[in-house]
């Protein structure tokens, strides 16, 4: 007996179902949750990471972190976020940061060893901002439920025409979308943060140049040890520099068109 339906044809009628949107570099987008259900879940994440985690006590480096936060989030459309946004410094060695929806910011103190400077902090924070800015968190869990959906109406299929190996089917299924969609998916969203940040921090006055030193340090505090760029959810530092060198043309020229100048120590 033929299948009647295929996961390409499950996909393409819950896409017919979904709201699509476009995102601010022209990529198509499809978006199922709405700003008031990323915001709470935002404000719940928080909260809860503010509960266990150890928070920087040191006020000259909050004072900092602030700071450059500060700057980049003024350059933040009102539609996208317009309020106070929230900068909390987590007392925590990881070489990381992440912004997300309803005004919240945190940065990791391990990053603040690897970004030498306020202008390569401007990159990463610019970066993370970049995530919210492209809601690239509603897309991501936008994607998982339509992949989950049509996952178990592909398996219900193969049930119902009493498909031989069924099982590995929906394995090699599973690691399929994984592959081919999720990881590029990902790597998708990385690049594209990427450029709205250098966008951001030139607008707000750092220098977008700092962003290429601030991934050659990443890449030597990794000290190589990351997956192959197929299977990673991260572009390779090297692709990453590829990108921001391509569009430093016109972030430089946004930084020479901006009078201000943060000094932010």
């Amino acid at each position: 007996m033929k299948l009647k339906f295929t996961a390409s044809a499950v996909m393409a009628a819950a896409l017919t179902l979904t709201a699509c949107a476009t995102s601010p570099t022209g990529r198509n987008q499809v978006l199922l949750y709405s700003e008031s259900q990323l915001a709470q879940m935002g404000d719940q994440a928080f909260t809860g990471m503010k509960e266990e985690l150890k928070i920087s006590n040191k006020a000259v480096q909050n004072s900092y972190v602030e700071c450059v936060a500060n700057a980049i989030t003024a350059q933040v459309p009102a539609s996208v976020f317009n309020g106070q946004w929230e900068v909390v410094v987590f007392d925590d060695e990881q070489v990381n940061a992440f912004a997300l929806p309803g005004g919240k910011i945190g940065v990791y103190t391990g990053l603040l060893k690897v970004a030498e400077n306020q202008h390569q902090l401007a990159a990463v924070i610019g970066h993370e901002v970049g995530h919210v800015i492209a809601e690239h968190g509603n897309e991501r869990m936008s994607q998982s439920t339509l992949i989950n959906v049509g996952s178990q109406a592909v398996g219900q299929v193969l049930a119902a025409n009493e498909v031989p190996q069924s099982g590995p089917i929906m394995a090699a299924i599973g690691l399929g979308v994984q592959v081919g969609v999720q990881l590029p998916f990902s790597r998708t969203h990385e690049s594209e943060a990427d450029v709205i940040g250098l966008q951001l921090m030139a607008k707000s006055g750092f220098d977008p140049r700092q962003s290429v030193n601030l991934w050659q340090n990443m890449d030597a505090a990794s000290s190589g040890d990351r997956p192959m760029e197929l299977l990673s959810t991260h572009p390779a530092p090297q692709t990453r520099i590829d990108n921001l060198q391509a569009n430093m043309p016109d972030a430089y020229a946004d930084y020479q068109a901006t009078a201000y100048r943060p000094n932010c120590r």
